[in-house]
This record gives C-alpha cells, structure tokens and sequence, in this order.
C-alpha cells in the first residue's frame, strides 16, 4: 500500500521533505494550515507512503455511522468539541499508555478561517513529555514538509516563533482561509 501511495504521491506532484517520522516512537504532529476536505486524503496518503502508524482527532459527528468505524480503524479517535472534558489529561494518559502513539492534530480546528490557533496540542505534548513536529500541506509548492521535533519545554511564544518561521511562505488549498501568522 506504501508504494501505491508513493506513487499516487508522485504522479499528483507531490513531494515529502524533511526529517524522518519514524526516528521517534511518540510525537504531536499539527499540520497547518487545514483549509480543505483534500487535507485529509494526503495526509493518509503522505502517512501510508511513509509507511507511518499515527493516530488523528476529528470532530465526534464524523465518528457516526456509516463512517465511525472506518475512521476508528484508520487511527481516529473523536473528540467532542462542545464539552470541556479534561482533553488534554486523556491523551496525555494515551501517550503515558502506548509507546508507540503518535498524533496528528489540525490545530486551527476548522477548515475555515481563525484568528486564533488552538493550544491544546502544546499543553498535551507538555503533559505527556513528548515533541511537536511541525507539517506544512504546501499546496503552492505540492510539498509536504516535516519539521525537525521540538522539545515539550519550551514556552508557547517561543514554540510561536519557530512555528511562524517553518510555515511562512506556505499556501493552503484554499488560499483565503489559512491562519495568518503574524
């Protein structure tokens, strides 16, 4: 399946560069910006290709049926955004629980456009002492780029910064709707 999503990959134009997932057992991936239902499709395709094993969220309505069980299958885990449930204290739990969970978070939250980031995956990766990878869709360039890890330890300001550096210049699919980093 690895080599059909390679070469899906490949013939659409699209190239993955940067560091390697598969050097670490645990991680936070966020993947800006989220600004198209075709975000989904590469990023199962860019995962499969790589041969990568990671778990994402998705909004609890998308785990119903006919779908809920595919997705769960496909590594999702749902999430209900309207509630203030102790998010963060469960995954933390999930990581301290499986050695080799690794996930993707979306954190503008939507497909349309925000003002502000949602913080969640940086407290979850402080809680449960792993890295963020940063993951840009560069839909300009057709490239998938995969950040180098960054350390729990660092405060968000700081983790801002870096973020506005890796993701300046990126194009969403929907141009309009990516966050601004300023």
């Amino acid at each position: 399946m690895g080599r059909l999503s390679a070469w899906i990959l490949k013939i659409l134009g699209w190239k993955i560069q940067g560091w390697n997932p598969l050097l670490l057992r645990q991680y936070i991936l966020i993947v800006i910006p989220h600004t198209s239902n075709w975000d989904f499709p590469l990023g199962l395709l860019t995962r499969s290709a790589l041969s990568w094993h990671i778990n994402f969220v998705g909004k609890d309505t998308l785990f119903r049926w006919p779908f809920g069980a595919i997705l769960r299958w496909m590594g999702g885990y749902p999430v209900d955004r309207r509630k203030s449930n102790n998010y963060v204290d469960a995954v933390a739990e999930v990581f301290r629980n499986n050695p080799d969970f690794r996930l993707s978070i979306a954190p503008e939250g939507t497909r349309g456009k925000v003002e502000k980031l949602k913080s969640g995956f940086y407290y979850i990766a402080q809680k449960a002492q792993v890295p963020i990878i940063l993951v840009a869709f560069d839909y300009g360039k057709k490239i998938v780029k995969i950040g180098e890890p960054i350390s729990p330890n660092i405060t968000y300001d700081e983790l801002y910064v870096l973020m506005k550096q890796f993701y300046h210049g990126v194009t969403g699919k929907n141009k309009n709707l990516g966050f601004d980093f300023q």
